[in-house]
């Protein structure tokens, strides 16, 4: 479809998504519209989103916890149910927290934690480089960017002193990537998805290390399904983290936090 051929009227927009199998085609129109710049990059837009590409990666931006988090081309996208973890963590601290955003993709998960709890102190990484730049754009001031794998990159001085660990790892077995939807499975990085063949591969890496960065009471925080939060739970009590489980039925998510136990005090 060339530029000159796309419909640019607001029906014509609907029935070109509806087309497509955009299920939500005139709230998606009125988002597109609404961004587009002119009538030739509004075409551009509805011929991306009619291929197939994510609704936030052609708008350049997700709704996430109140906030529109920056989002490019090639990037994970967060999801809604997603929040759910973000108020239990920030539930958990207080003002003044060493927070680390781990596997952060858009680090939409950090910022909302920053804006809940206010003054905090924010680490983020990842091993996407499309999604470190991306999350520098989404960051607070102040906030400190990684690039690479799991806690590689993070300065030794971080150790001992992570109050909050928010870890959205990769939890799709490998052997189901085909049953994602096109728009994930096509359009988003495989290391955001694929959790090795149970799901948990990366989930068991993050635990394995979590202890000797968490503060004593700090928190691992991790999303998973509802059928492997079990195995995610024994996953941490084997580290020596005690494990809980908090789910969402509304919200169709399921969040397993593992609590670092503080030293008992001498004379006690």
């Amino acid at each position: 479809m060339s530029t000159s051929s796309t419909p640019t009227s607001p029906t014509a927009i609907v029935a070109a998504l509806r087309a497509a199998g955009c299920v939500f085609a005139e709230d998606e129109a009125d988002l597109l519209i609404s961004t587009a710049a002119d009538d030739a990059d509004l075409a551009a837009m509805v011929r991306r989103r009619a291929s197939g590409v994510p609704l936030e990666q052609v708008l350049g931006w997700a709704e996430f916890a109140g906030s529109r988090i920056a989002v490019e081309p090639g990037v994970f996208v967060p999801r809604r149910r997603t929040e759910f973890l973000v108020r239990r963590a920030a539930a958990l601290a207080n003002p003044g927290a060493v927070v680390l955003d781990l596997c952060c993709g858009s680090a939409a998960l950090g910022r909302a934690v920053a804006a809940a709890l206010g003054d905090i102190e924010l680490h983020a990484a990842d091993v996407d480089p499309a999604a470190v730049r991306c999350a520098r754009r989404n960051v607070p001031a102040g906030a400190r960017v990684y690039e690479g794998d799991l806690f590689e990159p993070l300065p030794a001085s971080l150790c001992g002193r992570i109050d909050l660990l928010l870890a959205n790892v990769p939890y799709v077995p490998t052997g189901e990537l085909p049953l994602l939807p096109a728009e994930a499975r096509l359009h988003e990085p495989r290391v955001a998805l694929d959790g090795g063949s149970d799901g948990l591969g990366v989930l068991r890496r993050v635990a394995a290390e979590a202890p000797r960065w968490l503060a004593p009471g700090g928190h691992l925080l991790f999303e998973t399904s509802e059928r492997q939060a079990s195995r995610a739970a024994e996953a941490l009590a084997a580290v020596g983290l005690v494990p809980a489980v908090l789910s969402s039925a509304e919200e169709h998510a399921t969040v397993v936090l593992g609590r670092q136990l503080a030293p008992v005090p001498h004379g006690r």
